[in-house]
């Protein structure tokens, strides 16, 4: 039985892509290294985080019980600031989820070797942190307990549900995007799952990994249905990335609100949501090739082309504040230069000072290649995005409301502790998920790792042979 695919074409530059490999093993010594955080019993830190979390999930648990049972005025929700916290969660955990598709369908259908170490653990973020965002329109509809009515299901009721509304949108989008990233993070695992029940020494692990694996035994006939359905289900994953937030953006662009009701708002949601992504890869990425010793698997190069990525996202995301402000004074509308206003020196401008500084500015301390493989610059840095991205959403959904067409309308908005607790409730939920995921599945491609390192030495011998060949009587002629 094989448990590596069958080797590529030699790579076109095997210079660089040397690099994304530290030292040379064999194919048992990198499955071994992969699976030690699996198969080896977890550490005093592993289980210190899990208590943290767990405590953050269960402070969630309350804040749910209380809107469902006092309901949503508890909180800080108010007219006309009817959208708040709820949205700007959603908003930020979905967002989130877009670097999972991007790094691991995109780059897939791209032939990128790099992803091979960081795919992994980008796809289970995705999954965790859209099963987060999901929590939030549920809770937000006030009666959660109704949600079918958002599906658009054939009713004998004949109660359709309402087509134009964003929260119809909404279901479909985050439903269909769970569903295709679930499959296509499963698909991923199945020849890992094979190699950790082959490798397991306890009865009831091999056994629960042989029933994962789906009776996977490395056929050359099922190394080549896999290839067929990994690159059909990252064609089918791939258009999610823009279709899945620009229909969340359509929730504002819409409203006929000041500050909402703009064009720029699809390609900037999109490019935020993959900025926010990376960010919360890296910021997960570097403390597990810390603690889990996989510095051979995820190099400085790996470190480098993903600090230039959240780069050129930012650039996006800047482009997109300069429009929105452009637009606003090039239209002349007054309640639209208004909204923009409001953002500088509003009630609100410190929040939106402080995205300005975390999404423009800390970005380009990457233009210098010594601090894109500094992982302490990049966690630092990708922290801070996370802020900022979190930030935005609240400037963008609170700013435009809380100060519309109607001055004796005008109300501010403040969060409420129950607010607070299912924000960092989700937190805790989402880091719970990732440290299970740490622990239970291999957080890095075995399979894809050795076929990397059995390309990088094909291309090797190859460069060899040339440059044996050069240097032969005659061979320079």
């Amino acid at each position: 039985m094989s448990d590596v695919a069958p080797k590529a074409p030699v790579t076109e530059d095997p210079l660089v892509e040397a690099t994304l490999l530290e030292g040379r093993y064999s194919n048992d010594q990198i499955g071994q290294s992969l699976l030690r955080p699996v198969l080896g019993p977890p550490g005093w830190g592993w289980w210190a985080l899990v208590g943290v979390c767990s405590a953050l999930v269960v402070l969630l648990v309350v804040a749910i019980c209380v809107t469902l049972f006092v309901g949503v005025g508890t909180w800080g929700n108010n007219i006309p600031v009817a959208w708040a916290f709820g949205i700007i969660n959603f908003v930020w955990w979905i967002g989130i989820g877009h670097a999972g598709t991007l790094i691991s369908a995109i780059l897939l259908l791209f032939g990128e070797k790099w992803r091979s170490s960081v795919n992994r653990m980008a796809e289970a973020m995705t999954l965790f942190a859209v099963a987060c965002a999901g929590l939030f329109p549920l809770l937000h509809l006030g009666r959660p307990w109704k949600f079918y009515y958002l599906v658009p299901y054939p009713s004998s009721l004949r109660m359709w549900p309402q087509f134009r509304s964003p929260l119809t949108w909404d279901i479909v989008a985050i439903l269909t995007y769970l569903t295709v990233s679930t499959l296509f993070w499963y698909m991923g695992l199945l020849p890992d799952l094979a190699t950790a029940r082959d490798t397991a020494k306890e009865t009831w692990k091999r056994r629960a990994w042989g029933l994962l694996s789906l009776g996977w035994r490395g056929s050359a006939r099922h190394w080549r249905n896999w290839r067929t359905g990994y690159l059909l289900m990252a064609g089918l994953a791939t258009p999610l990335v823009v279709s899945v937030h620009t229909i969340v953006s359509f929730d504002f662009a819409v409203a006929q609100l000041p500050g909402w009701h703009t064009t720029i708002f699809p390609p900037y949601f999109v490019a935020g949501a993959i900025f926010s992504g990376l960010a919360m890869v890296m910021t997960l990425l570097l403390p597990a090739r810390r603690v889990l010793r996989l510095h051979h698997v995820i190099t400085e190069a790996h470190l480098d082309v993903l600090a230039r990525l959240l780069l050129v996202a930012g650039l996006f995301v800047a482009y997109g504040y300069i429009q929105e402000h452009f637009f606003g004074w090039y239209g002349g509308d007054p309640y639209e230069m208004h909204a923009m206003s409001i953002l500088r020196t509003g009630p609100y401008a410190p929040a939106f000072w402080t995205v300005f500084t975390c999404n423009v500015l800390v970005p380009q301390l990457f233009w210098s290649r010594r601090l894109r493989t500094s992982p302490a610059v990049l966690w630092g840095a990708a922290l801070l995005v996370n802020v900022g991205m979190w930030l935005e959403r609240f400037v963008i959904v609170v700013s435009p409301l809380s100060e519309d067409f109607l001055p004796s309308s005008w109300r501010h908005y403040a969060p409420t502790w129950v607010d607070l607790s299912l924000l960092s409730g989700t937190v805790g939920l989402f880091g719970l998920g990732f440290l299970l995921f740490l622990k239970l599945l291999p957080p890095v491609p075995i399979s894809e790792v050795k076929q990397l390192q059995d390309e990088l030495e094909s291309s090797e011998r190859f460069a060899r042979e040339v440059v044996a060949e050069a240097r032969a009587p005659g061979g320079g002629a």
